[in-house]
């Protein structure tokens, strides 16, 4: 029923329903990553790969250790994770073998770590998330990241953007080999903070959701052990969009849902825009570093003034006569 085989892998169920709501097939989805196959594979090669599955009834899930049943031929990279304090074997996608070999997974969604494999090198990208408020236009997350495009151009920087296949944008900066973590981190958090200051009615780093206002979230915590969603990967959304690239000057011709795992192939034809429109790699101006170093992490900081709210809440509450 819908079985075939292609690049050496027996593909099941190809007729089958991807997803509620996909308005496409498994076929459509291996279909996909044939076509874009080099292009994608280009995006994960050397790169700790966590995938988002979906099986035939269930919920989506994140797959990060491979599986048992995965075959031998299946590149895959050891990798201590300090947060559950075990090993995890993380798959190593470098041929459309193996990519073909998840989408029979019915692997949807393919998410490399920032930091290759090998991290001699450093990071190679600095990335921004740009994510809109719900309910707000896509113009919103345009305007964000032309805040980010500027703020980068303002010290001699550049990068590509591309959607991220769900409602927002992201934009990539290549790095010259060398850079520590802690450097591209702290150039992340002041990139952000600087395009939040060109509009700070339009966006903010704000990381707890309730201090947003409605504002567009500038995140800038996609760096060290980070993943983020590859250029060109589909997306489990409605219509299965994909992360796509964009030159600057289509941002204000596009919607994200223009960009299908239909559509995609077609509009690409044989042409790479993120490899074309990637700037050459670049090194950190001092200016950048210094500013912040000075700028709390996130994630360090939401927790903490998490913790103090939840305090005052019950000192609070405490208070109130019984």
């Amino acid at each position: 029923m819908g079985d075939e085989e292609r690049a050496g892998v027996k593909l099941t169920n190809l007729d089958k329903p991807l997803f509620d709501g996909a308005e496409a097939t498994k076929r459509d989805l291996v279909d996909y990553l044939d076509s874009v196959g080099d292009r994608l594979v280009h995006q994960l090669r050397g790169r700790p790969l966590s995938v988002i599955r979906i099986r035939p009834g269930q919920e989506p899930f994140m797959q990060k250790n491979l599986p048992k049943y995965t075959p031998e031929w299946v590149p895959r990279v050891r990798v201590w994770a300090e947060s559950s304090h075990r090993e995890i074997t993380y798959a190593l996608c470098e041929d459309t073998r193996t990519l073909l070999w998840f989408g029979n997974q019915r692997a949807i969604e393919y998410h490399p770590t920032l930091l290759p494999a090998d991290h001699s090198a450093g990071p190679t990208h600095l990335i921004l998330d740009i994510d809109p408020p719900p309910g707000q236009p896509f113009r919103q997350a345009v305007l964000a990241a032309r805040l980010i495009r500027q703020a980068l151009a303002d010290d001699g920087l550049a990068g590509a953007v591309k959607t991220s296949g769900a409602k927002g944008l992201h934009i990539f900066v290549p790095l010259v080999p060398g850079l520590s973590i802690e450097d591209v981190a702290a150039a992340t958090r002041a990139v952000a903070a600087r395009a939040e200051r060109l509009d700070p009615a339009l966006a903010t780093t704000a990381f707890i959701v309730e201090d947003r206002a409605g504002k567009v979230f500038l995140d800038s915590t996609r760096a060290g052990g980070a993943t983020v969603v590859a250029a060109y990967s589909p997306r489990i959304r409605p219509g299965v969009p994909v992360s796509f690239p964009l030159a600057w000057s289509d941002l204000d011709d596009i919607t994200p849902a223009d960009f299908t795992i239909r559509t995609a192939p077609g509009l690409l034809g044989d042409h790479d825009p993120w490899a074309r429109e990637m700037p050459a790699p670049q090194t950190l101006p001092a200016d950048l570093l210094a500013e912040g170093h000075t700028i709390p992490v996130a994630r360090v900081q939401a927790m903490h003034e998490g913790k103090r709210r939840a305090r005052a809440a019950r000192r609070q509450d405490e208070a109130q006569p019984r």
